[in-house]
């Protein structure tokens, strides 16, 4: 029996070593390979939409009544039920244009909330970790801007004064 509590030790120990690495992280949500086209040095989000289906089912006529000459009816009409689906809304695909990853340390994504604290849009505290609380006040800035989106914007970022605007040359 004393071997029992070893197997359970040796078993933990093998699955902790299973862990992925720390420094291993997966990249932030969102964030993908640049559209067709796109500037060499640019970052994107990509933001699918799924496509909205829809399941119709009807009630068909398979044979139409018979009816004698005087109206009355002398076979009812027969119907079978038809289920179909149909695609409401196509999927969507939007590239979003990001500042880059190496360009949002923890001192930017704090001067990010801070910015949609002044906006009364964040009401967590600024911690400079793109938390949920964070991607969802960015979606509620964007959004009012036409930007259902909680991927940082370049746009959303120049405008929160955040990233330099380019240079007229």
């Amino acid at each position: 029996m004393p071997r029992r509590p070893c197997l359970a030790a040796a078993l933990s120990l093998a699955l902790a070593a299973c862990q992925p690495l720390p420094h291993a992280a997966a990249p932030p949500p969102g964030l993908a390979e640049a559209p067709p086209g796109a500037p060499p040095g640019t970052c994107w989000g990509k933001q699918v939409s799924p496509a909205v289906v829809e399941t119709v089912t009807e009630q068909v006529e398979t044979a139409p009544a018979v009816t004698a000459p005087d109206g009355r009816v002398i076979a009812p009409a027969r119907y079978a039920t038809e289920t179909r689906q149909v695609i409401v809304e196509e999927r969507r695909v939007r590239w979003i244009e990001t500042p880059c990853p190496q360009d949002l340390p923890p001192d930017f994504i704090a001067s990010l909330q801070r910015a949609l604290v002044a906006r009364a849009l964040h009401a967590g505290p600024v911690t400079g970790r793109m938390d949920a609380r964070t991607r969802a006040a960015i979606r509620r800035y964007q959004a009012e801007r036409g930007l259902d989106s909680d991927i940082l914007s370049l746009g959303s970022a120049r405008a929160l004064g955040l990233v330099a605007l380019p240079r007229a040359e």
